[in-house]
């Protein structure tokens, strides 16, 4: 593409792409598709978004282009890849100057360059950095912030790259800018603080940017750029500067006003240096060691002392509490239970915080956690009257520990008291959040029984309005302590007591029993016959709760509670289920765009498909639709429903009475996620089990050759778990289809039969191709005879050898069968080469006789009164089984395994009947001498053996 003469079509198209009639747009879009390959192109887009004077939604779109360019063809390796002549022309005209007018045109661009220098910096672009450093000297104030903007992007770039060649290469790089990142960083700061005293704030906001930029490229080379920072002074300088610039800002703050534009900028600087100090623990917690004293210092006098009245907010307090938190938790400051085990740094470390956290220190940090954080705000308290869905939510997030106070507090209380739980038991007796919080801890301290019969218990029946925090952490309270000590016998009247608070007039206390209940129920004191009674009255008013709720997490975690009860009752559940199902295919197209939702509603109807059994049939206008979605990995949403929808569509079909043409159309998803080969494997590999068990000849007639096909393609580059879940569903083929079944599966047969023969080193996959190859030699005797053949000219040698080899290794190998049914398929299927006058077999007859007798010595059980032997695998009529409270009862697809067990010779062939039949037919055939012969060829313990377990024959 040459420059002067593309510039003025790019542009042309570039700005036909800006237009927001769809017209004009997509001819546009379909043509810079087409450009993105073609060299020169972007070198025309640099000119364009570097050229100030065109539109600016035009440059943006230059720059997007250019950024997602370099992602696909800048890697040397990548198809169509630039030029060497045109990176470097690229590489120049990117650094030439520093002086983007535009914010966020500039971000774009320093983001791109940092995606250059990832793949380029230092070895096919060592001038970058020394630019970038010359660029951020300069006088001119945009120049400059633009230069530092890039270096900051560069360095975060170059610091998350992970091998240990690119780790060294930033560690040079570190050493080779730290000093000046640092004069840099202080230069700025110092520049700050002064403007601010002279009350110059226009000029303060601009300093304290550049002040925001040079502190976040240090935070990085100081965290990654060091192997072992706490050997380098002028590391260990700055982050003990740290403290004392932390200490200056909070001043600050004073005078700043809330409304001011410093205000905003200010308070992430805060923010940011307690990112230092955190990520430098978390990578390097021995060099922190240096640290810890001041860092506890510090965090406890601003969070727990007058010192930070006035200057403290609350993402701050989050961040100081952290900061405790995890010098209290750091496991490589707590000694080993053997004291010489410990290394010096940890015993060091150890030393520094007993000595910090005196009793009168602990009682101080305790005591104002549980009388000033735990206390609820009037902040909190009106949200709680005006959203009370949003207070739920903030106060019981999955990570809201980290940025949220209030779970941050509660996280470090059991942290503390984790640690010193001795120290601080007497005061927190008297305490229902704190005794909550440390249920565990307090196990022998408190008698909790007691406690919720004679007191607790009766709060929960105060219906006054004013009352409701007390009925809230109440039962939150008695949800902590469920599963450390509650007597089963109590069991009933505290589900008497969340049926009544689930028809509380408060929604946020209605949520919080809500919880218990899940709590309640998960237990594993749990026990159905005492919820049964009030199983219809809880789930109606949860019902009930899920259907008020109008948040996306609110819903979920009702949806979680409902799943949860149905998964403890089971079948118990029917009854009930009417309104939930007919109310999810309303909530599941009202969550379009809630993806998370969208789990949790699958995560419903798998314990609900559970529970009907073989009446979940009735779902599948509504289930095997949203199966369809959720595992069909061309649609956007597969990415967080295809766990969660394989295992729908498992349970689906081991509960499905039988095959439906909707059912197996949905199959038509599985070659693609066949493809994917990912951690879901194993579920697909069982879906495809579930299918063959369902209906194997419908099933197998449509799909067989597909997945030969997949099956192959995957046996090229899969695990050996992976390949052992291919092998086990060609066996369950054979198994339920003998006849059909290995001309479905040929293609894969040789592979199995060379495998034998060579001996697979693996025993796991050894044993089932003896599986396999089994099913096939009893069940199929012309088909093995044809794969015989086949085998013998592939390897270019005799029938009879080849033959020969498979039994040799067959009866050396058969310790790698553990599994009883499959050694007793392989006693039946070496005995069926019997009656013969092959002489290969003839001469074998020693090993087969074995694997009889010890197939003989793994299913006979004697009968202690008749003192005769019986074959314990033979099943002669089906019984339903039953199931007992604590098992889950059979599906659908355990009765269909119980029914193809009545017809699996393994299950059907007395063993002891079958050998003597063969051995009868053998002697016929060769007459008595010439039987005497070939038995004379077997050990004589084993023809003993034999002997017994034939008497009465």
């Amino acid at each position: 593409m040459d420059l002067n003469s593309a510039s003025s079509v790019v542009l042309q198209v570039l700005t036909q792409a800006t237009s927001q009639d769809t017209a004009v747009l997509k001819p546009a879009e379909e043509q810079l598709k087409q450009w993105e390959t073609q060299p020169g192109f972007y070198s025309v887009l640099l000119n364009i978004f570097t050229n100030h004077s065109l539109d600016v939604n035009v440059r943006w779109l230059a720059v997007l282009y250019f950024k997602n360019g370099i992602d696909r063809y800048w890697r040397r390796v990548a198809p169509h890849a630039l030029s060497e002549e045109e990176k470097t022309t690229l590489r120049a005209g990117l650094i030439a100057d520093f002086n983007e007018p535009v914010n966020q045109i500039a971000t774009q661009i320093s983001v791109l360059i940092a995606k250059v220098a990832r793949v380029d910096c230092p070895r096919q672009w060592p001038e970058l950095i020394p630019t970038l450093v010359e660029s951020v000297k300069v006088q001119d104030a945009l120049q400059q912030h633009r230069a530092l903007l890039t270096f900051y992007h560069v360095t975060k770039t170059l610091a998350s790259k992970r091998l240990a060649a690119d780790r060294k290469l930033f560690s040079d790089l570190t050493s080779s800018i730290y000093s000046f990142a640092c004069s840099l960083w202080n230069h700025h700061t110092d520049t700050f603080l002064q403007q601010i005293c002279t009350g110059d704030e226009a000029a303060a906001a601009n300093s304290l940017e550049r002040t925001l930029l040079s502190l976040k490229v240090l935070r990085k080379l100081t965290v990654h750029g060091f192997v072992e920072p706490h050997w380098n002074a002028e590391v260990m300088g700055f982050l003990h500067a740290v403290f004392e610039r932390l200490k200056q800002f909070l001043e600050c703050s004073r005078s700043i006003r809330a409304e001011s534009i410093c205000r905003d900028h200010l308070e992430k600087t805060i923010i940011l240096f307690t990112k230092v100090l955190l990520d430098f623990l978390d990578q390097h917690p021995f060099s922190f060691t240096a640290l810890i004293q001041r860092s506890l210092e510090f965090s406890v006098s601003y969070v727990f002392t007058e010192a930070g009245e006035g200057v403290v907010f609350e993402q701050f307090i989050v961040q100081c509490m952290n900061l405790i938190k995890m010098i209290v938790k750091n496991y490589a400051y707590k000694p080993s239970k053997n004291i010489e085990d410990s290394s010096p740094e940890t015993l060091e470390a150890h030393k520094i915080k007993t000595a910090f956290f005196t009793y009168p220190t602990l009682m101080e940090i305790c005591r104002r956690l549980v009388t000033h954080y735990f206390l609820l705000t009037k902040e909190e308290l009106t949200m709680w009257e005006e959203d009370p869905e949003s207070f739920t939510v903030e106060e019981t997030g999955g990570d809201s520990w980290k940025y949220s106070l209030r779970p941050c507090t509660e996280v470090l209380f059991m942290d503390i008291f984790h640690e010193y739980n001795q120290t601080l038991t007497p005061v927190l007796l008297e305490m229902y959040n704190a005794v909550g919080l440390a249920a565990y801890e307090l196990f022998d301290s408190v008698d909790f029984d007691q406690w919720f019969k004679n007191q607790l218990f009766a709060e929960l029946q105060v219906s006054d309005d004013r009352y409701k925090p007390i009925r809230r952490r109440v039962i939150w309270l008695i949800g902590q302590w469920i599963s450390v000590k509650f007597k089963s016998d109590l069991r009933p009247v505290l589900y008497e007591a969340i049926r009544n608070l689930l028809q509380d007039c408060d929604l946020v206390v209605r949520i919080e029993t809500a919880t218990t209940l899940k709590l309640t129920v998960d237990d594993f004191e749990f026990r159905t016959d005492q919820f049964l009674p009030y199983l219809e009255s809880m789930f109606t008013l949860l019902f009930q709760l899920l259907q008020e709720v109008t948040q996306c997490d609110t819903k979920m975690h009702v949806l979680h509670v409902l799943s949860c009860v149905i998964e403890r009752v089971n079948m118990q559940i029917r009854p009930y289920v009417g309104c939930l199902v007919q109310y999810l295919p309303l909530l599941w197209k009202q969550s379009e765009e809630h993806n998370m939702l969208r789990c949790a509603i699958l995560t419903t109807l798998i314990h609900l498909v559970q529970g009907l059994g073989a009446d979940s049939k009735n779902l599948y206008p509504f289930l095997l639709p949203v199966i369809q979605l959720s595992t069909d990995v061309s649609q956007p949403p597969h990415v967080y429903l295809l766990e969660d929808g394989l295992e729908l569509w498992l349970v689906t079909l081991e509960n499905s009475p039988c095959l439906t043409p909707e059912l197996l159309r949905i199959f038509q998803n599985m070659s693609a996620l066949l493809e994917l080969s990912s951690e879901n494997l194993k579920n697909c590999f069982k879906i495809i089990n579930a299918y063959i068990f369902l209906s194997s000849s419908e099933f197998l007639q449509m799909y067989a050759a597909d997945l030969c096909r997949s099956f192959c393609e995957l046996l090229k580059d899969i695990t050996i778990e992976g390949q052992v879940q291919v092998l086990k569903v060609v066996e369950n083929v054979l198994k339920v289809n003998p006849v059909l079944g290995p001309q479905m599966f040929q293609p894969l047969l040789p592979s199995v039969f060379r495998g034998i023969v060579d001996g697979e080193r693996y025993p796991v996959v050894m044993s089932t191709y003896l599986g396999i190859m089994g099913r096939v030699l009893l069940q199929n005797a012309s088909f093995f005879s044809l794969l015989l053949s086949q085998m013998a000219c592939e390897l270019g040698q005799e029938l009879d050898q080849i033959l020969g080899n498979m039994i040799e290794m067959w009866v050396d190998r058969m310790d790698t069968i553990t599994q009883p049914e499959r050694r007793k398929l392989s006693a039946l299927a070496l005995l069926s080469l019997l009656p013969s006058l092959n002489s290969v077999i003839q001469d074998k007859f020693c090993g087969i006789i074995n694997i009889s007798v010890e197939g003989l010595n793994d299913v006979m059980t004697e009968d202690s009164e008749t003192g005769t032997y019986k074959d314990c695998m033979l099943m002669s009529h089906f019984e339903e089984p039953k199931a007992t409270e604590d098992e889950e009862p059979p599906t659908e697809q355990d009765k269909r395994k119980k029914m193809l067990a009545l017809k699996d010779p393994v299950h059907t062939v007395s063993l002891q009947q079958f050998i003597y039949e063969k051995l009868k037919a053998q002697q016929e055939l060769l007459g008595e001498q010439g039987f005497h012969a070939l038995m004379e060829t077997v050990d004589t313990e084993i023809v003993a053996q034999l002997q017994e377990f034939l008497q009465g024959f």
